[in-house]
Formats: structure tokens, C-alpha cells, sequence
């Protein structure tokens, strides 16, 4: 018998230092396994420790082992902290990832099996959008009566159940309209060799399901199986866990039952509730103490989602000492309300020497940053907008990503349609749908379609510009397998004329230019790969990245960010604002089975991310979706006992409405002493050589003075084009 191989020391020094239960968590290897994980209890520690134990103990070969996250800051992180512990080598060999690119990758393995490319296409929410505006045009409805994204959310609410369209129910003439398109949509998938977000996961699950060799491999495959964030998992990745973990049965979950907020996307809690029933032999580790926020901020926490009927019992407990009660505050209104926000930010920065990456201020609904983003321009506060408009959906990213899209599926239409006028080619909307439905029934390609463009009835003056197209899209295509991903950039930009077309004199257009120097710099990244598999990783690695994964701990600004975002990040000083019946519970939730659970446990994420300090608000009146309404205070904040909460300090915002005259009275105030500000200061000039204290050495390119700043366009050595703030940035200038 071989003996067991002693841990490295940095291991067991780790293991040394978790506690009893997160200890057990990691020494468990063989059977099911069920952690439930409260906020800031440490559990990407346990599971990165868990994995390194698991690898050093041999139980199982890096690659034989499958951790699933939720996003791909998490698998990063993951990553990272395993190979800090068997070491990056061995790390690499690992598949951690989320669903989706766990997905990605056995398809791109699996694809002949189902009759798919290699290479095939992922169409995120706008494709999926745009394919359906073209099936309601070809169906003759109208979209305004049967809007393409409630059709779409139908659809995928429908293969998150793994339901094909025969699956729809019969229940009204709606759910006729969404069977009919679910069917057009999926033939459109089909003849655009493509598969939508909710495709990955139901193409691996029918794999596994019908076809006993390709369950057979894969079951083997992966020996140990992990799973964060499990309350949050539908149907469909239910489905998929327990199948690719059948046959060894080592299946560990991680998760929290009192932060499942994805229900209205499909998340069903009872995945993780019901895991004992699954599997009655599992071992149930409990993780209670918390490492992140102060005990009255716990006890806050606590004394809201006990009120959960259905819900897992513990309660998060920590051993630091001391820390502030929670304030609650009621302004007069949501722009009090902000004023509150920038009052105490700055007073903390003064009093506590706090940076602005320390605060966070969160809501329920988008909308509701404006307000705040209004208020920190004028009070020249700098903040972070998470979930504004992302990189990857600006209308030239897109563009470019839909020519390589092209070069990479000749047949995916989808992409042909955006841009097949990006520059402007006079090719017409009529002669774009004939021969769109000349490829539908011929089953023709992008190219083929292009070559045939007279015999789909394109009119003559469309046939030159059609023609030039096809061959600029074929020389370009030539080079696809030859030239590295940047590269590929590089040419598509030239080819296509792109800089000329977006570059208009006007700050957007310069703008839309650094964002393709962006894409570029992006693209370096996959240059190391074989260049076909390196633009099939791009491409795949650009759709399925979201804001959080983007977002920089260490980028200097408040964060603004939505409830359902926020999770898997904390703050030192946390603002949780818009506490008002219908905001928060949302009206929307009073009209669903369970919608208050699920609202309640929002209220719990958002309080949970803070570690210092917390502050509650509500307002007595707030405009909302366009009208002024008396707002009643959450029901949720009456939850909390009195003795936890803390009025805020003399001369700041008071607990209760004040008169409508005092309110304008001291917002005029405010704004006049906000209004005094020092004119911008130019120190940097085009061609200076500069140091940044992440991104390293660079050049200024472009150096404009603005009305309230001077805006710095940098290229940096190694971290490529960035736009600061000349003001904000800690740019050290280089002799």
C-alpha cells in the first residue's frame, strides 16, 4: 500500500489555523458532503483548502477534480489561492469555473455528438433578443403586444426546467405565442450553428442523459465534485451536478439558504434544503463564525431573516470586540437621502482616514443610483457604477466581437445582420431579409449566402456592395487559424474600415476608438493559445464575463451596486438605502408565492456585506417610476430591535421628516457651499512617462483639460489603454 504523502508545510499550517468545523469540512473526502456557509464564515478558504488537501492526500489527480462557481472573479480567486497551496503547476490542471464555462468546455470536446461545430457560437441576452424580433417578424406579431425579452425570459425560464417547447403549458394564447417562437428561435439556433446562455447547461444535460458513453466518460472524469453558492443553483444545474457526480458519489455543496436572492432567474433553495433527502448519508458541516462584520451587525442580520419560515437554523456569531450600533436614518426625500450618503462619507474620511473604495452604498433597483450619482459629481465625490452600461455591451465592442464571430461561424446569421451595414455598405433592410430567407431554405451559410446574393433576389445596385463585402469577409477569413486573437483584431479593424467610422471628432467617437485599443489588449491574453482554439476561448471567455467579474477591489471610488449584485463582495462602511414598502420588499414580490422570503434574504445579503459600520435609510417621500409617492419605511427595518440601532450623529440628517421648506432650505445651503470649487489643474502632457501603482509604467497619449478635471488617456506598458481622472488617479510622473 503506498504510503499517504506528508502536506506541504504552508498547507498544514493552514490547516492549523482553520476552525473545528471548517477543519471537518476540509478532512471530509469520501461521501456527500452538505456545508452550510454563512456570510463571511471563510468559505472560499475551506473549499481552496479543501482542494489542496484533496490533491495533496492524492486522493484524486488535479484534472480528475470539478469546482463549480458562480462567477468568474470566484474561479480566479480559486485558482489562485489552490495554487498558492500545491503551487500554480499543478493548479493549472484543475477545472474550476462556472457553470456555464464548465459547460463551454465539454461542449467544445462533445460538439460532433450533437451535431455542432467546434467552434459554434454563444448568443448572449441582445442576440437572443435580436434573433427574436426576427422570428415575431416572420410569425407577423406584433412586438409591442408580445415584447422579444418577456418571450425571451418564457424560453428560458423553460429550459432552465429542461422543458422543450412541447413543454410550455397550455394555459392562454401567450403561451401559444411563446411555443411557436420558442420553435422558430431554436431552428434559427440550429442555422446559425449557435447555442444561447441556457443551451450550455441543457446540451450537457441531455449528453449526459441519452448517451451512456459520453456519461460514462465523464462521470469517471471527475472523481470530486464542488459546488459554491448551491442555493442559487435551478433545475438545470441540479440536474447536471448530480449526474456527472453519480458514479463516485463525492459530491460536496456549499451554500447558504439564507442568501438564495435568484429565484425570479430560477434558483429553487430547496436544492440545498432537500440535499439530506438526496443524499441521506451526507455529512453536514455547519460554518457560523463570522470573520467579516461586527456582532451588532450580525445580531441586525439575524433579527431580519429569522423571520423566514423556511430556512436552515443558525445564527452567525464573531469574536471581534466592540464596533458601532447600526444607524437607521429617514430623510425627507431620496435626494436628502443622497446628500446624507456624500455628509457621512466625507466625515468618515476625515474622522477615520477612510479611502472612497471603503464605502459601498446599495439598492433594489437600478433606477435608483441617479440620484446618488447626481449628488457625488456635484460634491466631486468619485464612485463606481456597477451594472451601468458594461464594456461588452458598447455598440463598437460589439460590433468587432460580431465580425470575429463571423470569421469564427460562417454560419451565424445573427452576427451578419449587425453588421452587415458597420460601416455603412447601402445594403437595405429588404435585401438583408431576402437573403436571410433564401440561407433559411437553402441552408446556405454566411459566405454561400453572399455568393448567391443574385439568386436570392437582391437588387442590382445591392449586388456590388454585397460582393465587396464577401470578399473582404473572406480575406479575412484566411487568415483565421494564422493570425493570433490580437492580431485578428488588428486586421478586422483595417479591413473593415472601423477606426475611420467611429472616429467622427467627438469625444464618444474617441472613445469608441480606445475601447477597440481595449478589446485589443483584452485579446493579448488568448495570443499564447493555438490561434483557432485562442479565438474560440475569446470569444467564449468575452460572452460569458459579467460585471462582477470585472469589478477591481483596489480601483478608488464609492461603489454603487444593485442588491443582486453585491453578493460574494464587502465594504467596510455600507450605506443599504431605499427601505420603503415597494422598493424593499419590492412592490412585485406582494404578488408572488414566497416573494417576501426571497426579499428578506436580499435585505440579509445587503446587510451582511458590511464589516464596520451600517446604515440604513428610507425616505419620506421618493419619486419612483416617474411619480412623487409617500414612502412607508420597510417592514423589515421594524425587524431589527431597538437597542441594536443608533440615531446619527448631531448635524447630520434627521430621524424624522422635516418641513418641506426646511428640507430646500438646507439643500440650497448644501448646494451653494458645494458649489465653490477650484479650477482643474493640467499636470501631465502628451508624451509624459508615468508610474501607477497597479498598472506600472506608461505614456500619456492624450492629456484634455475639462471643465472639472483633466481626462488622461494612458497607455501602460503592460496593462494596455486606460482613461483616469488626472485629478483622482495616483499617477506619479517619470523624469
Amino acid at each position: 500500500m503506498t504510503q499517504t504523502p506528508a502536506l506541504r508545510p504552508d498547507l498544514s499550517a493552514v490547516l492549523a489555523a482553520l476552525n473545528p468545523q471548517q477543519r471537518e469540512a476540509v478532512e471530509h473526502t469520501d461521501g456527500p458532503l452538505l456545508i452550510f456557509a454563512g456570510a463571511g464564515s471563510g468559505k472560499t478558504r475551506v473549499l481552496t483548502t479543501r482542494i489542496a488537501y484533496l490533491i495533496s492526500q492524492r486522493k484524486a489527480w488535479p484534472e480528475r477534480i470539478l469546482a463549480v462557481t458562480f462567477t468568474n472573479k470566484a474561479a480566479r480567486e480559486m485558482r489562485e489561492r489552490v495554487g498558492q497551496l500545491v503551487g500554480e503547476d499543478v493548479a493549472k490542471d484543475m477545472w474550476v469555473g462556472t457553470f456555464h464555462h464548465t459547460c463551454v468546455r465539454i461542449l467544445r470536446r462533445e460538439a460532433p455528438r450533437l451535431g455542432l461545430e467546434r467552434s459554434f457560437t454563444i448568443f448572449d441576452d441582445d442576440d437572443t433578443r435580436a434573433s427574436l424580433r426576427r422570428v415575431l417578424d416572420g410569425l407577423g406579431l406584433d412586438q409591442k403586444r408580445y415584447p422579444p425579452s418577456l418571450i425571451a425570459n418564457a424560453i428560458s425560464n423553460a429550459k432552465n426546467e429542461l422543458q422543450g417547447p412541447e413543454g410550455i403549458p397550455n394555459r392562454n394564447y401567450f403561451d401559444e405565442v411563446v411555443r411557436r417562437c420558442y420553435v422558430e428561435y431554436e431552428a434559427l439556433l440550429r442555422r446559425s450553428g449557435g447555442l444561447d446562455f441556457d443551451d450550455l447547461i441543457l446540451s450537457v444535460v441531455k449528453l449526459l442523459q441519452e448517451q451512456e458513453d459520453a456519461r460514462g466518460y465523464w462521470q469517471d472524469r471527475f472523481r470530486y465534485v464542488l459546488v459554491d453558492e448551491y442555493q442559487d443553483t435551478n433545475r438545470a444545474q441540479y440536474v447536471l451536478v448530480n449526474l456527472v457526480a453519480a458514479e463516485h458519489r463525492n459530491l460536496a455543496v456549499v451554500g447558504d439558504d439564507d442568501q438564495s436572492i435568484y429565484g425570479w432567474r430560477g434558483a429553487d433553495v430547496r436544492n440545498i434544503l432537500d440535499f439530506q433527502k438526496d443524499y441521506p448519508d451526507a455529512t453536514v458541516v455547519r460554518l457560523e463564525q463570522n470573520y467579516r462584520s461586527s456582532q451588532a451587525i450580525l445580531d441586525a442580520a439575524h433579527q431580519v431573516i429569522q423571520h423566514n419560515p423556511e430556512r436552515a437554523p443558525k445564527k452567525l456569531w464573531t469574536d471581534r470586540k466592540g464596533g458601532e450600533k447600526v444607524i437607521a436614518v429617514q430623510t425627507y426625500n431620496e435626494i436628502e437621502e443622497a446628500e446624507f450618503v456624500a455628509d457621512e462619507i466625507d466625515r468618515l474620511r476625515r474622522a477615520e482616514s477612510r479611502k472612497y473604495k471603503e464605502f459601498a452604498v446599495l439598492y433594489r433597483t437600478n433606477a435608483q443610483s441617479r440620484g446618488f450619482e447626481d449628488v457625488f459629481v456635484r460634491r466631486r465625490i468619485p464612485y463606481r457604477l456597477v451594472g451601468g452600461i458594461k464594456f461588452w455591451e458598447r455598440r463598437e465592442v460589439k460590433d468587432l466581437l460580431a465580425y470575429l464571430r463571423i470569421l469564427a461561424n460562417p454560419s451565424d446569421s445573427v452576427s451578419f445582420v449587425r453588421v452587415v451595414n458597420v460601416p455603412r455598405r447601402k445594403i437595405g433592410q429588404v435585401t438583408v431579409d431576402r437573403l436571410i430567407g433564401f440561407a433559411r431554405d437553402q441552408q446556405l451559410g454566411v459566405m454561400e449566402m453572399l455568393d448567391r446574393a443574385a439568386e436570392a433576389g437582391a437588387p442590382k445596385p445591392a449586388l456590388g456592395p454585397i460582393e465587396h463585402f464577401a470578399k473582404q469577409l473572406k480575406s479575412l477569413q484566411a487568415s483565421v487559424g494564422a493570425l493570433r486573437p490580437s492580431e485578428l483584431v488588428d486586421l478586422v479593424i483595417e479591413v473593415m474600415q472601423l477606426r475611420a467610422f467611429y472616429e467622427d471628432g467627438t469625444p464618444q467617437g474617441e472613445a469608441r476608438i480606445e475601447n477597440l485599443a481595449e478589446l485589443h489588449g483584452y485579446a493579448e491574453e488568448f495570443d499564447p493559445l493555438d490561434p483557432k482554439e485562442g479565438l474560440d476561448e475569446f470569444l467564449a471567455e468575452v460572452t460569458l464575463t459579467s460585471d462582477v467579474d470585472t469589478y477591481d477591489e483596489k480601483e478608488e471610488g464609492v461603489t454603487l451596486i444593485t442588491l443582486h449584485m453585491v453578493k460574494g463582495l464587502e465594504f467596510p462602511v455600507v450605506f443599504l438605502v431605499g427601505l420603503e414598502e415597494g422598493l424593499l420588499p419590492h412592490q412585485r414580490s406582494l404578488e408572488e408565492e414566497k416573494g417576501i422570503d426571497e426579499e428578506r434574504r436580499l435585505m440579509y445579503v445587503g446587510i451582511t456585506r458590511a464589516r464596520d459600520r451600517l446604515y440604513l435609510t428610507c425616505a419620506f417621500r421618493r419619486h419612483i417610476f416617474g411619480q412623487a409617492a409617500a414612502g412607508m419605511p420597510s417592514r423589515f427595518l421594524g425587524d431589527i430591535p431597538q437597542a441594536l440601532i443608533s440615531a446619527p450623529r448631531e448635524g447630520r440628517a434627521p430621524a424624522a421628516p422635516p418641513p418641506r421648506h426646511e428640507y430646500r432650505q438646507r439643500f440650497l445651503e448644501r448646494s451653494v457651499q458645494a458649489a465653490p470649487a477650484p479650477p482643474p489643474v493640467q499636470r501631465f502632457g502628451d508624451g509624459d512617462r508615468v508610474r501607477h501603482p497597479n498598472f506600472g509604467e506608461g505614456q500619456v497619449i492624450k492629456s484634455t483639460l475639462t471643465r472639472t478635471d483633466e481626462e488622461l488617456v494612458v497607455k501602460f506598458d503592460k496593462a494596455g489603454l486606460k482613461i483616469l481622472s488626472g485629478a483622482l488617479a495616483p499617477l506619479e510622473k517619470l523624469a
